[in-house]
């Protein structure tokens, strides 16, 4: 790894950098990771209605895409397999794509008000079987496809980031209105989009839950 564009201060060696964090971590804290869910993680699994799912293609380029649906949408098949349904979405497939290029991927199941996460690494297959997507029907309508994951770790992170950040602390939540609409920021970037017009049109969408499911 080369110098930053903006520091010649990079870390490029493990030795240094266990050496700028302490040391290695304690043996308790490998002992938690497990290449299965058992009874205490699986509950975080059924009770999360929201998960972050990283990918990266064949050349290491990453990407997360946010999932959600009600608590338990991502299906506990056995200790050592979950099946994540794939609702409609924008057709860019970012993250199916880069499945297909390379199969491990990443999981952050979060629970609203809770602090603590789990983590779980696999390897994922892109599945059509009817079968197997029947019970992620929601609204009447069965997903056309679903992530399998295979899973080679799975254990909780504690709670230190949602902590320092006072994410669920209701004082801190901010307005909408504080950041710019997805239309001003569409409009930033063609240059040629009625912002006012999308977001109206957006809205009026979300509304009808149209393209839910």
């Amino acid at each position: 790894m080369a110098a930053h564009r903006l520091t010649t201060e990079v870390i490029t060696d493990e030795a240094v950098l266990r050496t700028v964090l302490g040391g290695d971590a304690i043996p308790l804290v490998r002992a938690k990771i497990c290449d299965h869910l058992t009874p205490q993680t699986r509950r975080f699994v059924e009770l999360s209605p929201f998960v972050c799912l990283a990918t990266s293609n064949a050349r290491g380029a990453c990407d997360v895409s946010p999932r959600g649906d009600p608590p338990g949408f991502v299906r506990i098949l056995d200790a050592r397999t979950l099946l994540l349904p794939d609702r409609p979405g924008n057709r860019l497939a970012d993250s199916l794509r880069n499945v297909l290029a390379n199969p491990h991927v990443g999981l952050l199941f979060v629970i609203p008000g809770v602090d603590d996460t789990l983590r779980v690494n696999g390897r994922a297959t892109l599945t059509t079987d009817a079968a197997l997507l029947a019970p992620s029907a929601i609204e009447d309508k069965v997903p056309k496809l679903g992530v399998l994951v295979d899973i080679d770790e799975a254990y909780t992170q504690c709670s230190k980031a949602f902590l320092r950040s006072h994410l669920w602390d209701p004082a801190r939540f901010r307005a909408r209105t504080d950041l710019p609409s997805t239309g001003e920021i569409l409009a930033g970037i063609t240059g040629d989009l009625d912002a006012d017009e999308y977001d109206e049109a957006r809205a009026a969408r979300y509304a009808r839950r149209e393209g839910f499911y």
